[in-house]
């Protein structure tokens, strides 16, 4: 029955852990850029955008096409700057519990 116990008491650490990151992800930022920095998304971890800024280069009224296409270029570096950061986490708390690499949790 050891092992239950230290299983439920692992549980409960990365539960704890996993409402701390997920309070912190609530109010940190992170930025998605395209064309150089021309145009920026910024976003909280939770996928809330908070800030658009698009350089004036970019915006020209013949050719919106391809400010949609920087616009959406940008969302997405921010969603896989949001998923890395998560995993990266993910990562450190399981190697704090001991817990194996790639141990997926139902949570």
């Amino acid at each position: 029955m050891k092992n239950v116990g230290e299983l439920m008491m692992k549980a409960q650490k990365v539960q704890s852990q996993m409402n701390i990151l997920q309070t912190k992800m609530e109010s940190q930022e992170f930025e998605g850029v395209a064309a150089n920095g021309a145009v920026k998304v910024t976003m909280t971890g939770h996928g809330v955008p908070v800030k658009v800024s698009i350089d004036k280069s970019v915006i020209s009224p013949d050719d919106a096409e391809t400010l949609e296409d920087l616009v959406m270029v940008a969302l997405s570096d921010v969603r896989n700057k949001i998923d890395s950061y998560m995993a990266q986490e993910m990562d450190r708390i399981q190697k704090s519990l001991g817990l194996p690499p790639g141990f997926k949790m139902p949570f």
